[in-house]
């Protein structure tokens, strides 16, 4: 018979143990799971505002919320009236009754700062500071229920914010974004612009 050096022997010994038992397989089951959840930086004033410019600029409100100047290329959001909604000189437009029945076509105005349909009529709100027409006397409390309700100032028995405002979607951003927009808008120059309060499809049906 072959004989095999003891350390030899040894060595094969060790290899075979390390292949059935692994390192760590006899060891217990961690119990507690690492915090992954990232803490949310906490932003100066001057970074919330950045950061609320990026994201209303990202969210197109000016397309809405800006009243426009119309170049070769089509309208432009005009820099000088940036975010104070829909012009409070502009004339009213006719309205075909028809878009207040579902299913039919929605009326869009020229510097598509209203909209006509089944909703009634809406106008871009006065986003600037200005304490009259604006979100002057708005608190960042007020703006976040506004946006997380769909109801206007937030409350329970606040007209419903109308289309095409996509507050269901801005209602999911995190506090921190919404407050970032509020320290944007609230650092907008004031523009005093008293839009339009929003119809409803019987004030349309009434209308001459």
């Amino acid at each position: 018979m072959k004989k095999i050096p003891v350390a030899s022997a040894a060595a094969a010994l060790l290899l075979t143990a390390a292949s059935l038992f692994p390192p760590g397989c006899n060891q217990p089951a961690s119990t507690t799971k690492a915090d992954t959840a990232a803490t949310p930086k906490t932003l100066s004033h001057a970074e919330m505002v950045e950061r609320g410019k990026y994201i209303v600029t990202a969210a197109a409100c000016n397309d809405c919320h800006s009243p426009k100047i119309f170049t070769p290329m089509g309208p432009i959001p005009d820099s000088t009236k940036s975010l104070s909604g829909h012009p409070a000189n502009s004339p009213n437009m006719p309205i075909d009754k028809k878009v207040l029945k579902p299913g039919e076509w929605i009326l869009i105005g020229p510097d598509l700062t209203s909209f006509v349909g089944p909703f009634g009529a809406s106008y871009g709100a006065n986003l600037t500071p200005d304490s009259a027409t604006g979100l002057g006397a708005w608190t960042e409390d007020i703006f976040i229920k506004t946006l997380r309700t769909g109801k206007h100032l937030g409350q329970d028995g606040g007209r419903p914010i109308l289309p095409p405002m996509p507050w269901r979607n801005i209602s999911q951003y995190t506090d921190q974004d919404l407050k970032s927009i509020f320290a944007y808008l609230q650092a907008l120059p004031p523009i005093s612009n008293k839009v339009p309060a929003p119809l409803t499809p019987d004030d349309i049906a009434k209308m001459k």
